[in-house]
């Protein structure tokens, strides 16, 4: 049995698994995202807190994930706890550092002027400093989002869904008439999916971005 022969007899189970693994990233990264935009704007104020908040996420990316993700079964079970928890992780540390960066790279003038028309702190966060952070705040919900759709593949050696379920069966029957089947079936749905997820992305970019925030 070829490639595409595999390919067309498994599609059901692909295209579940395809939608488990895209499911499972998507809803990391809201977490991550939420979580990294937040611990931004906790931080960037302050020379010593955002180093320590870059610092500490990026601790987590020396962790090799298969270990992270082993070390977590213990704590919160097999399938989808330790690979949610893994993912949210590994999705800190290029968000918060964008978040840093960007609304560090805000321009004091546009948040004097906001200051002078009454604006709260609070507004002038949400109404001007975010939406001019938000061009690399993107970038690096970008870069995490291509980074957890393989390390997502690990999560399959806990249980855990998406393609990865794939790579491990065919890595499992190595030998088999379809193992070599397997693996490239999940290795070239975790890339289908990334470039469908940065595709996105880049209309997010489009459709959010002001025109001259891009220039």
């Amino acid at each position: 049995m070829n490639f595409w022969e595999y390919v067309s007899t498994r599609h059901q189970q692909l295209l579940a698994d395809a939608y488990q693994h895209a499911g499972a990233v998507f809803q990391c990264m809201v977490v991550a995202t939420l979580l990294g935009v937040l611990i931004g704007v906790l931080t960037y104020r302050s020379e010593w807190a955002g180093s320590l908040a870059t610092t500490a996420t990026a601790t987590v990316l020396t962790v090799p994930s298969l270990a992270m993700i082993g070390l977590l079964v213990p704590v919160v079970g097999l399938g989808v706890p330790p690979t949610v928890v893994a993912l949210t992780l590994y999705g800190l540390l290029p968000v918060v550092r964008n978040a840093i960066v960007g609304l560090r790279g805000v321009d004091p003038a546009l948040v004097d002027a906001a200051r002078g028309i009454g604006m709260s702190r609070a507004a002038r966060l949400l109404r001007v400093e975010l939406p001019v952070a938000w061009p690399p705040i993107l970038t690096g919900i970008r870069v995490s989002t291509q980074m957890l759709m393989g390390i997502a593949a690990i999560a399959a050696y806990a249980s855990g869904p998406g393609l990865g379920n794939e790579i491990f069966r065919g890595i499992g029957s190595l030998g088999s008439k379809n193992a070599l089947n397997q693996v490239l079936a999940g290795t070239l749905g975790i890339i289908v999916l990334a470039l469908l997820f940065d595709a996105a992305y880049v209309l997010v970019g489009r459709l959010t971005i002001p025109r001259g925030i891009r220039a």
